[in-house]
């Protein structure tokens, strides 16, 4: 197999992935109300990002109270994975700081390696002090593992974290509608901001 076939079998993979991601993505509940304007980008993105801290709080028992303590926490509701041998995955969400939102950012990230499928998960990123939150906001593309490190935070008894990991600067959770996932990473996983 030449150079060229190569690269035809990669972008060919790539597209694959590409339109995973955009079926995948595509709303499955309705966009218009009755006689209602489509909601904006940010709008959607707002509505899910109260949906998915409602889920947080939900799956972590002590939640709001690490929600009150942070500088300010990144919610991606829906970050999609998909891949077709090559694999990649793609979210938005919002970083609020004192309850409101304070801008819109996507995360991504690619891997190569046999993977078949769709996972969708959602983050949440806390920065327990002012001084992680202003490194993270002053970077033009943040890379998780690079320009900062995120302890992702396993469950105790009675659904409450692991003291070891609240007192990280930047925490991390992964979740899905069945709670809260283990053996994944933030590692590579590139956060960009981005106009809504």
């Amino acid at each position: 197999m030449n150079a060229s076939s190569v690269r035809r079998g990669l972008r060919a993979a790539l597209i694959a992935v590409g339109c995973s991601l955009v079926l995948a993505a595509a709303p499955t509940g309705p966009a218009w109300a009755d006689g209602a304007k489509k909601m904006s980008d940010r709008e959607m993105i707002d509505t899910n990002v109260r949906e998915a801290l409602g889920q947080f709080h939900r799956t972590i028992t002590n939640g709001s109270q690490l929600q009150a303590k942070a500088a300010g926490m990144l919610v991606f509701p829906h970050v999609i994975k998909a891949g077709v041998g090559v694999g990649g995955e793609y979210g938005e969400g919002a970083l609020l700081i004192g309850g409101g939102t304070a801008g819109y950012y996507s995360i991504g990230s690619a891997s190569i390696g046999f993977q078949l499928g769709v996972q969708v998960k959602s983050i949440v990123i806390l920065f327990m002090n002012a001084d992680a939150l202003a490194r993270f906001r002053a970077s033009d593309g943040w890379k998780a593992g690079v320009d900062g490190s995120v302890a992702l935070v396993t469950i105790g008894a009675g659904k409450a974290v692991d003291t070891e990991s609240i007192n990280k600067p930047i925490i991390g959770f992964i979740f899905s509608n069945k709670g809260l996932m283990y053996n994944l990473t933030l590692e590579g996983s590139k956060i960009t901001k981005i106009n809504r």
